[in-house]
């Protein structure tokens, strides 16, 4: 089987165990299907998430013009604190930047390596645990919108990491923590403003990926460098490929590639 696609962040859905789909023009590829599978994937072109073209991908799928200029690759995506739709003040693009930071945003506490802090829109919890490889998750905040949520973030950065150590979240090396208890430490830290957006306990949300076998130690696959890949899948967690012998790919990371993937 050869399917011929550019890559975008799986989609997936949260199931006993997580199901990843690799979504293409005009096919869909479920992932899950290909444990144990060898396959082979291959770089042919680029092609741009913004333009379409086929143009060096810079950051996050677009080419270095997109990424420059879109407002889909603004700072404030990266930074939700520089979010500022609310006070009407356009970065890039004034009628997109209100419909996507003037909804509800959650600021959630991640365990995939470490208690991480982060924010995401209302409507990707849970997809966005599932991308970081989250094992657990707990809401604690739901603001208005996106900036209020980010100087959240920002404050409960002074106690708690926003970053993920993706070695060790691919490795396994996790360790559980009571993410309520933690919750209960970090309150007083949350700005005046966001006070009241403040969640009541709830259960932690516990998230299962579909791996065969956890590597001891992993190296990047990178199509930049190598243009194609080949190997035993044995696993996917976050947005990453876990292949035999510890190799894996961040499709985040491709995105904007086109590729050849053979399931031998």
């Amino acid at each position: 089987m050869v399917l011929s696609g550019t890559i975008r962040k799986m989609q997936t859905e949260l199931k006993d165990t997580v199901q990843y789909y690799l979504v293409f023009k005009d096919e869909f590829l479920h992932v899950n299907q290909l444990l144990g599978q060898h396959i082979s994937i291959k770089h042919v072109a680029n092609e741009c998430l913004n333009c379409g073209l086929d143009k060096k991908i810079w950051r996050q799928g677009y080419c270095y013009d997109c990424f420059s200029s879109s407002p889909q690759a603004g700072e404030w995506i990266i930074k939700p604190e520089l979010s500022r739709a609310h006070l009407d003040e356009e970065d890039r693009d004034l009628e997109y930047e209100k419909r996507v930071q003037l909804k509800p945003h959650m600021v959630y506490l991640a365990n995939s390596s470490n208690i991480k802090v982060g924010v995401t829109r209302k409507t990707q919890v849970p997809t966005r645990w599932i991308d970081q490889g989250a094992h657990e998750a707990l809401a604690i905040v739901e603001a208005p919108n996106r900036y209020l949520a980010g100087i959240t973030e920002v404050a409960l950065k002074e106690k708690v990491a926003d970053k993920t150590n993706w070695r060790k979240m691919l490795t396994n090396s996790i360790e559980d923590v009571d993410l309520l208890r933690f919750r209960e430490s970090l309150i007083d830290l949350i700005p005046q403003e966001a006070r009241e957006f403040i969640l009541p306990a709830t259960t932690e949300t516990h998230i299962h990926f579909p791996v065969l076998e956890y590597p001891k130690k992993v190296t990047s696959v990178n199509l930049t460098k190598t243009p194609e890949h080949s190997g035993k899948l044995m696993g996917i967690k976050g947005q990453y490929f876990i292949f035999e012998g510890g190799k894996v790919m961040n499709i985040r990371s491709h995105e904007g590639f086109v590729v050849d993937l053979n399931v031998d």
